[in-house]
């Protein structure tokens, strides 16, 4: 079935992933609550991880299994552009600071679970809370997709790979079936134990990587004058060693905007409110930009790769450029030391991968189930919905990877970030003030997703005609230019210059808010207790 295994990096990286696998296991009875049939315990830890805990778990839900193979690999394709990841991560945690602290505040005194929730009440619109819930549901689908490209990548440096798609997928299948039962049983402690490990090993294969290369390459001079040589000799006039007039204003518009699309993710708030209070919050934002450094290191092994000549890995059409990562470890370090990178990198993608689908479930459970097809729901109906819908999302996400392209799969991660964007107004502006009409809001959705769908509709590149990325040619808006920008970020401005419009026109009108008489416009406290414990349901009437 399979050919050239690579057998040192195949049992390494098996041990590793089978020991993690067991702590996924043990995780439920790692602080053991009276009962894990309540969404409090299995989908948000009992709300109750402290600083340590929260920063390995947000860490490892934000940096995931694709960051470790994606952005090297955007590097060693086109240079300074795959440095974007770095800025946005660090105007990231300030916007974290000041909007997820609130989110946390509201949701433990009200017992909000999702975003959607918080929507359902602060607007009083069950229609808006439900389009909030569908839109992180469908961005977060192909984000757990592209879990499994990372731990692909990986196999098919190994060499577990070949002709037939049960060959090629057996594999990705097992590791997601091993993922889906233990989340099924240990819910958010699950990934909040395995992220210890995920990090240690991420932070160990970087450094060393980072210190050793070099000496391997030479220097660092060496390095950079190859990739230098590289992009010098390539026909492409947006890629390079440095920016130039034609990616700069791409590079700006894809940092912002994916800034604040990756707040905006499910998985994000999920990570946020496992918090037991505010300061550990406050503390994590505070520290969590020194992952911003080893996102720089890590970058930079795509101009290592380009210096070591590496080769990726042939793809569906076009070479995996997602392989350049492992197949430099497998050349530089020692067959025991590549299967400790394979592991980190495989490991990497199970912790988000279960933040993701436990989040995108609570949404289903939450916004979906209980407000529209059993308004009854007790704790433990929501708990048993949550863990089978968990299932269905990994399955979906499964079949992204065997149906579809991977390199489509991997565009859809970029569509799923212009989607989640146009939650934007409700959520994140939503918690500081409630002057938008709830009907302008949803205008502004319905105008910002339109947009931003023909936009990325009208993105081409050699292999494919539509949604081949998000980065839109300004020269179809009728700029003499051949500049780009990232399609979310236009998107989202028209989505709020809609709401906004719309807001002043129906209250010019005095049309009434549409609400359903539960919005509260006194909402927020500021303490770090809750005020009563009452769930959203029951603050959304009082």
């Amino acid at each position: 079935m399979w050919k050239n295994i690579h057998v040192v990096e195949l049992v390494v990286f098996a041990v590793l992933f089978v020991a993690v696998s067991a702590m996924g296991f043990v995780a439920a009875r790692w602080r053991r609550p009276a009962t894990m049939e309540h969404l409090d315990e299995w989908g948000l830890g009992g709300r109750n991880f402290g600083s340590w805990i929260t920063w390995f778990l947000i860490g490892g839900d934000l940096y995931t299994a694709y960051t470790f193979v994606a952005v090297p690999a955007l590097v060693f394709g086109a240079g300074a552009l795959g440095f974007y990841a770095v800025p946005y991560t660090i105007v990231l945690y300030p916007i974290f600071f000041l909007i997820l602290i609130r989110l946390w505040s509201v949701s433990h005194k009200h017992r909000l679970v999702t975003p959607a929730d918080f929507v359902r009440v602060r607007f009083g619109s069950p229609t808006l809370a439900l389009l909030v819930a569908i839109t992180g549901i469908v961005a977060t689908m192909p984000y757990i997709a592209l879990q499994l490209v990372g731990i692909e990548a990986v196999l098919k440096t190994i060499g577990l790979t070949g002709d037939s798609t049960v060959a090629r997928h057996l594999p990705i299948i097992i590791a997601f079936a091993i993922l889906a039962a233990y989340t099924y049983q240990s819910g958010l402690r699950a990934p909040a134990l395995i992220a210890f490990v995920k990090d240690s090993l991420i932070y160990v294969v970087i450094l060393a990587a980072i210190f050793i290369l070099p000496s391997k390459l030479g220097g660092w001079d060496g390095i950079f004058a190859a990739a230098d040589a590289k992009f010098q000799a390539s026909a492409n006039p947006a890629d390079g060693i440095l920016l130039n007039a034609n990616n700069q204003l791409q590079y700006i518009s894809l940092a912002l905007g994916s800034a604040l699309a990756l707040f905006l993710y499910p998985h994000s708030v999920t990570g946020v409110l496992a918090s037991k209070n505010r300061n550990v919050i406050k503390r994590n934002m505070s520290a969590l930009p020194a992952y911003s450094l080893l996102l720089g290191l890590l970058a930079l092994l795509g101009f290592a790769a380009i210096a070591a000549k590496v080769t990726p890995l042939p793809g569906t059409k076009t070479p995996d450029t997602n392989t350049v990562v492992p197949l430099l470890f497998q050349g530089q370090f020692p067959a025991w030391f590549a299967g400790v990178a394979f592991a980190a990198i495989g490991i990497g993608a199970l912790v988000p991968a279960a933040i993701m689908s436990i989040a995108a479930a609570n949404l289903f459970t939450r916004n979906i189930y209980k407000e529209y097809l059993n308004k009854e729901a007790t704790p433990a109906q929501e708990a048993k919905v949550s863990k089978i819908t968990s299932l269905v999302v990994k399955v979906g996400a499964l079949l992204c990877i065997v149906l579809l392209d991977p390199q489509f799969s991997i565009d859809l991660q970029l569509i799923g970030g212009v989607i989640i964007l146009q939650t934007l107004p409700s959520v994140a502006i939503g918690l500081f003030t409630r002057w938008f009409h709830k009907g302008a809001l949803i205008a502004g959705w319905v105008a910002g997703m339109a947009f931003g769908m023909w936009m990325l509709y009208n993105v081409s590149n050699a292999t494919r005609d539509h949604f081949a990325g998000s980065n839109f040619p300004l020269s179809k808006l009728g700029f003499d230019t051949k500049m780009t920008i990232y399609a979310g970020l236009v998107a989202v401005a028209v989505n709020l210059l809609v709401a906004a419009l719309g807001t002043v026109l129906l209250r010019a009108f005095k049309v009434a808010d549409g609400t359903d008489g539960t919005a509260r416009p006194d909402y927020f406290v500021d303490e770090d207790e809750p005020q009563g414990s009452v769930t959203p349901t029951e603050a959304a009437v009082a």
